[in-house]
């Protein structure tokens, strides 16, 4: 039973999200109840089993039930964790009366084909763009294509499904691929299964942005360079690094374009993820979210006095600002790639990454006797590697001696032809 003295924040989440466990740490650091809404009833997790269990595909239902736990016991803060369940957040905090965004601005970042349509009218420097019909002859579609291009599913998020394609005769190939996905996926709306994106490649380097919004003012948190070239045919992110290494100027022009991309989609409040790509010609955006970043990074994030990404987002969705100073040092993060598909037998290496100089942490997530998806049909990564040092490039160095340490074993998987 909550106490009716104490703050309580409510936290929906898909089950198994990577991002529950660092939001209910925030919510014990701001002395805060949690209950967690998701799909959890047979989780062998507490706080899932014993949470509010809805649907997320469901989204008015999921509303109804959580707007009933709240006249029983009121909360004082609302958060969405992932794409799945920002918008199911939005419409409860708006009828809560606490920071939220427009519900149409939320559909627009979880929609890559609406949102580039959205952008593409406010002049944001991105790709160009076609947006494909799965029940339409492709060939028709695709005249006058200019390669290389990339193709990207409108409604998954972790690079599932996203493929450069050099050829048309890759696409052909690439289409049938991210069909096969959409088809394996869960609960999805019609028109997400039958839409694609194809943009063009947008060579150069990239990074990864995450900012708040305050009131519809924009505070951007940290820019992580991605030092390893993302050029494809798929795009596993690997490393993070912060501070950025790239110009106040080039930075500036990052801040202007996700200015500019948060008024397109309307956003007002709370965080923001982005991806963006730079060279000669300027910084294109790729995506943006209106979430915090996926895995386990924003651990990377500490601001004042210790306050973490989670903190801010969590003091935000109840209605608080925190002071920010930000820290000094340089800090990375490896999210290690999975080398292949099959059935993981054991990690070597362990403790010798552990051991190397500015290593924080080797963290593995997915356990022996488990399946290993790579992309584009995976969406998880075998674990992470935490560094920090008073150089962003000796933090590099570290993370990169760390993982050579490792040596991933794994036995192929045989499926049984019915």
């Amino acid at each position: 039973m909550p106490n009716t003295q104490t703050p309580r924040v409510l936290i929906i989440a898909p089950h198994g999200s990577y991002r529950t466990s660092p939001f209910i740490q925030a919510a014990r650091q701001q002395q805060c109840d949690v209950l967690i809404a998701s799909q959890g009833k047979y989780s062998i997790v507490s706080e899932y089993a014993q949470g509010l269990q809805i649907n997320l595909q469901e989204i008015d239902e999921a509303v109804r039930r959580i707007l009933e736990e709240a006249e029983k016991h009121p909360f004082t803060g609302i958060i969405g964790t992932d794409d799945s369940s920002t918008e199911i957040a939005t419409r409860v905090a708006a009828k809560l009366g606490l920071p939220h965004n427009p519900v149409k601005a939320v559909q627009l970042a979880n929609r890559k084909d609406h949102a580039r349509q959205q952008l593409a009218r406010f002049k944001v420097n991105i790709p160009s763009f076609r947006i494909l019909n799965l029940l339409e002859p492709l060939a028709s579609q695709c005249e006058g294509l200019q390669f290389p291009c990339v193709l990207k599913p409108v409604g998954l998020s972790a690079s599932r499904g996203v493929i450069r394609v050099d050829e048309i005769g890759e696409l052909a190939e690439a289409v049938a691929r991210v069909e096969n996905i959409l088809e394996n996926e869960g609960a999805l709306p019609d028109d997400v299964r039958h839409t694609l994106l194809l943009e063009e490649f947008i060579p150069g380097q990239e990074v990864a942005v995450e900012g708040m919004l305050y009131q519809g003012n924009l505070e951007i948190l940290t820019v992580f360079d991605k030092p390893d070239p993302m050029n494809g045919p798929y795009f596993e992110e690997t490393y993070y690094l912060t501070p950025s290494r790239f110009s106040e100027d080039v930075q500036q022009q990052i801040y202007q374009q996700l200015e500019t991309a948060c008024q397109a989609y309307g956003l007002v409040e709370g965080p923001i993820h982005a991806e963006c790509r730079i060279n000669e010609n300027g910084v294109f955006l790729l995506e943006m979210a209106a979430r915090t970043i996926g895995g386990l990074c924003g651990r990377l994030l500490t601001f004042g006095t210790g306050y973490s990404l989670e903190e801010l987002v969590l003091a935000h969705a109840r209605g608080e600002r925190l002071a920010l100073e930000r820290q000094d040092e340089a800090a990375g993060v490896l999210m290690i790639p999975i080398p292949e598909a099959g059935i993981l037998k054991r990690i070597e290496g362990l403790l010798t990454a552990q051991q190397v100089p500015l290593i924080e942490e080797v963290n593995i997530q997915i356990r022996e006797g488990y399946e290993l998806i790579p992309l584009p049909e995976g969406g998880s990564y075998l674990g992470f590697i935490f560094a920090r040092g008073e150089h962003v490039e000796e933090v590099e160095q570290a993370l990169r001696k760390a993982h050579a340490c490792l040596k991933i074993v794994t036995a192929p998987l045989w499926k049984v032809q019915i």
